[in-house]
């Protein structure tokens, strides 16, 4: 009876896990959800029609910078990490200023290419990341690699060619904050994970986030602020902006919980399920006009991406069955050393003994 309770009991946490790690990709799912179409809405023009990304980027950062630093130093909710003013300016700085370029033009691309389209156009991501971890000495080369990611480039190749409303200047835009994206993925391992720093997206904002307010300041003072300027009439929107806001930190909140209680692959596969159901929202809700091509190329990239994902699983089960073989090596040797003092001090004794006999 007692084993059978401890099965019960065993079955039953089983359960809240899985529940618990579905309600955790439900929550992320819907808050990028919701960032990504509520972006959509503010900036097209034939919506809200208040095209101006790099405001709306600023909104989004000044808001994060206030309430990460709420949390982290005020009510001290989240551990700080500490980070000298060299470390600040030859790594977190760049990082912010790949972040900030990287969302300027994603949210730059919402003007001119549809919710679903933008979505297909995102599974280049780790095509990108691939590329610049080989070129920066931090991924590995290997063929079959290189395979899948002409593959995943081919399927969004076909997608592209059967958009309805195919903008060249919007792919230039989206594929930029791809490549920007995944460049500042690649340096945040370098710079800061090599160095065994990892900063969890609430403190990853209480740094990066003023940095990209600073960076996003200059072109903004160029390009939006003298538009604004000569636009009297607009007046700042609190309930659009500040719910905007509140959900874009949402977001980075939801991503902490994810990672934190999951994994990052989670998160990845959990993405794939989110792109396609931002699809469908795009095509039944939105009215984006989603044709037959467009499904086929982006399915094609969809199979190579989650390719991609199992490979990655795979290499990090390997990985760490390599790691806990290491470390029973290790203990075995403790044990072996510790046996062979313990033999190597009977034996002295003994001779001792013998010697004052």
């Amino acid at each position: 009876s007692s084993s059978t309770t401890t099965t019960t009991q065993t079955t039953v946490t089983l359960i809240h896990k899985i529940l618990l790690s579905y309600l955790y990709v439900a929550i992320w799912i819907f808050f990028s959800f919701t960032v990504i179409v509520y972006n959509k809405y503010i900036l097209d023009r034939k919506l809200y029609n208040w095209p101006y990304p790099i405001s709306l980027t600023m909104i989004h950062m000044g808001f994060c910078s206030v309430l990460a630093f709420l949390l982290v130093r005020v009510f001290g909710l989240v551990e700080a990490v500490g980070i000298s003013k060299e470390l600040y300016v030859t790594s977190i700085a760049p990082i912010g200023a790949l972040y900030s370029l990287s969302l300027w033009l994603s949210n730059s691309a919402y003007i001119y290419l549809s919710v679903s389209f933008i979505q297909m156009l995102k599974a280049l991501m780790p095509v990108a990341v691939y590329s610049i971890g080989v070129t920066l000495k931090k991924e590995c080369f290997r063929s079959d690699t290189l395979a899948n990611m002409i593959g995943i480039s081919v399927g969004v190749a076909i997608a592209a060619y059967g958009e309805a409303l195919f903008n060249s200047w919007g792919i230039l835009l989206q594929l930029g904050a791809v490549v920007f994206e995944a460049t500042r993925l690649v340096l945040i391992q370098m710079l800061l994970t090599s160095k065994g720093i990892l900063l969890n997206p609430i403190t990853s904002l209480y740094y990066v986030a003023p940095c990209c307010f600073v960076f996003l300041s200059i072109p903004w003072i160029v390009a939006e602020y003298p538009t604004l300027q000569s636009a009297p009439s607009f007046k700042f929107d609190f309930a659009v902006f500040g719910t905007n806001s509140v959900c874009a930190f949402a977001l980075n909140l939801s991503v902490f919980l994810l990672i934190g209680k999951t994994s990052a692959l989670t998160m990845n596969v959990a993405g794939v399920v989110k792109d396609w159901l931002l699809i469908a929202f795009s095509w039944s809700v939105i009215r984006d006009k989603v044709t037959g091509i467009n499904l086929l190329g982006y399915g094609l990239a969809f199979l190579g991406v989650c390719y991609y994902n199992h490979s990655k699983f795979q290499g990090l089960k390997a990985k760490e069955a390599q790691n806990k073989a290491v470390e029973a090596d290790e203990e075995v040797g403790i044990l072996l050393s510790q046996n062979l003092d313990g033999d190597d001090s009977i034996s002295h004794t003994g001779r001792k003994i013998d010697s004052q006999v």
